[in-house]
C-alpha cells in the first residue's frame, strides 16, 4: 500500500505540531547543506520557529549572503530608475541596513542569546572578543580606583598643612593668655601687695556677745550671789 496523501493543513496539537516542525526542519537544513555541497552553491537558510527562536543555515558567511541579496533585490527595483543619485542612495540604505542587521546579531550573541546556530570558530572569536572586552573593563575600573586614591592623598596633604597653620597661629596666642588673664585681678597685678589679711564679716555673732556681756553686768551685783538662770543651765 502507498502512503496515503497527507493533508496540508495547521496542526493543532501542540505537541504533534512541535514533533513535526523538528523533524522537518532538520530534514529542510540537510538539504540545504546537501545542495551547498553537491552544486557549490552558496545557500543560506533562515527559520523562525512558533515561539520566535531563529535556526540559520549558512554554506558561507551569513552576512555576506544577505548583503548580495539586498543589491540583487534594489538592482532589480533600481533599473527603472535613470537618476544615478537615487541608485546610489539606495545602495547606502542597503549597506547601512545590513549593518545595522549585523551588529544587533552580533549584540545578542554577546548577550548569550542566539548561539545554537553559530559554528566553532564563530564562538571562540565571540569568547576572545569578550575576554578582550572584560580585560579592558578591569583596567579601567583599576585606573579610575588609582585616581580616587590620588586624589584622597591630595586632600589629606591639605587637610595637613591646614592642621600645622592652625597649630602655629594656636601657639603664638598661648603665651599671651596668662597676661591676658592677669588684667583683671588685683592680687597678681606688679607691686600691689597686702600687709594685711582681708577682713570678714561675721553676721549676728557679735550681737550675741553683746546681749550676753550686758546680761553678766546687770547681774554681777556685789555683796549677792550670781545664781544661774535655770534656762542656761
Amino acid at each position: 500500500m502507498g502512503r496515503g496523501k497527507v493533508v496540508l493543513e495547521r496542526i493543532e496539537n501542540k505537541i504533534s505540531r512541535q514533533v513535526t516542525f523538528s523533524k522537518r526542519r532538520n530534514g529542510l537544513l540537510k538539504k540545504a547543506y546537501e545542495l551547498s555541497l553537491l552544486c557549490d552553491a552558496e545557500v543560506a537558510l533562515i527559520i523562525f520557529s512558533s515561539h520566535g527562536k531563529l535556526f540559520e543555515f549558512s554554506s558561507i558567511d551569513m552576512n555576506n549572503i544577505l548583503q548580495r541579496y539586498r543589491q540583487c533585490c534594489y538592482n532589480t527595483q533600481d533599473a527603472n530608475i535613470p537618476e544615478e543619485g537615487s541608485h546610489n542612495l539606495y545602495q547606502e540604505v542597503s549597506r547601512l541596513r545590513a549593518k545595522c542587521e549585523t551588529l544587533q546579531r552580533s549584540q545578542r550573541n554577546f548577550l548569550g542569546e542566539d548561539l545554537e546556530p553559530l559554528a566553532f570558530k564563530e564562538l571562540e572569536k565571540i569568547e576572545k572578543q569578550l575576554d578582550k572586552t572584560l580585560s579592558q573593563a578591569r583596567q579601567r575600573k583599576t585606573q579610575l580606583m588609582f585616581d580616587r586614591m590620588e586624589e584622597l592623598r591630595q586632600k589629606e596633604q591639605e587637610l595637613e598643612e591646614e592642621n600645622k597653620q592652625l597649630k602655629t597661629k594656636l601657639e603664638e596666642v598661648v603665651p599671651r593668655l596668662p597676661a591676658i588673664q592677669g588684667v583683671g585681678d588685683p592680687s597678681k597685678a606688679d607691686g600691689y601687695k597686702h600687709s594685711e589679711p582681708l577682713p570678714t564679716l561675721q553676721m549676728g555673732h557679735h550681737q550675741f556677745v553683746y546681749q550676753e556681756q550686758a546680761f553678766d553686768a546687770r547681774t554681777n551685783i556685789p555683796g549677792k550671789s550670781n545664781p544661774t538662770p535655770r534656762w542656761l543651765s
